[in-house]
């Protein structure tokens, strides 16, 4: 008796990037949810379309993502947060996976606070969180810049970009950091699609 193959976990990027260096975040942790076995939606909140509500709708996962301006997501993520109001009022996206990253010119520059704010963003769906699952890096006299999670977070991926350098200056350890979260993430989607078809079974 064969065992029937699992649904592949369908994992979905909702994010904004005001200069580039939040895309190459979400780009990091769409080529690693893929080579984890995910189906991978990119959708740039700023031009959503009804399709691509339709695919966060769909999804097993919803990462966020979004630069940190003033202390917190962008305001064309903030925009997309309150028409999600709309899936809120439906529980279209209780029970799915979330997570997040973001950037900023600063090391800290208040990174902390936009990734809470996606995790109320998550709560308030009754959505369940992911955290990076990572030690901090850097943290030592013998730990180096190019270690994961230099910068020391633990809700989600952060990354810093000196503002005087476009997409380009995004760290080669952010950009291995955001991997390391879309791996994750799509590892934990197929924990989530394989209980729920044994239950279904």
């Amino acid at each position: 008796m064969t065992t029937p193959a699992l649904p592949t976990p369908v994992v979905s990027l909702a994010y904004h990037s005001g200069f580039g260096h939040t895309a190459v975040l979400a780009e990091a942790v769409r080529a690693a949810a893929t080579e984890a076995g995910a189906t991978v939606h990119l959708i740039k909140v700023d031009e959503i379309t009804e399709a691509q509500w339709a695919q966060l709708d769909a999804s097993d996962a919803i990462v966020f993502g979004s630069p940190t301006y003033m202390g917190t997501a962008s305001g064309a993520f903030h925009t997309f947060a309150e028409a999600s109001s709309k899936r809120w009022a439906t529980r279209a996206w209780q029970d799915k996976l979330a997570a997040g990253f973001t950037n900023s010119a600063s090391k800290s520059g208040d990174k902390l606070h936009t990734l809470q704010f996606f995790t109320v963003l998550a709560a308030q769906h009754g959505m369940t969180w992911v955290s990076l699952n990572l030690l901090p890096g850097w943290n030592s006299s013998t730990a180096s810049e190019n270690d994961l999670n230099r910068l020391g977070f633990f809700l989600g991926a952060a990354a810093q970009s000196p503002n005087d350098q476009g997409a380009e200056g995004v760290h080669k350890a952010d950009i291995a950091t955001a991997e390391h979260l879309g791996r994750r993430i799509a590892e934990q989607a197929r924990i989530v699609v394989a209980g729920r078809a044994a239950l279904a079974a």
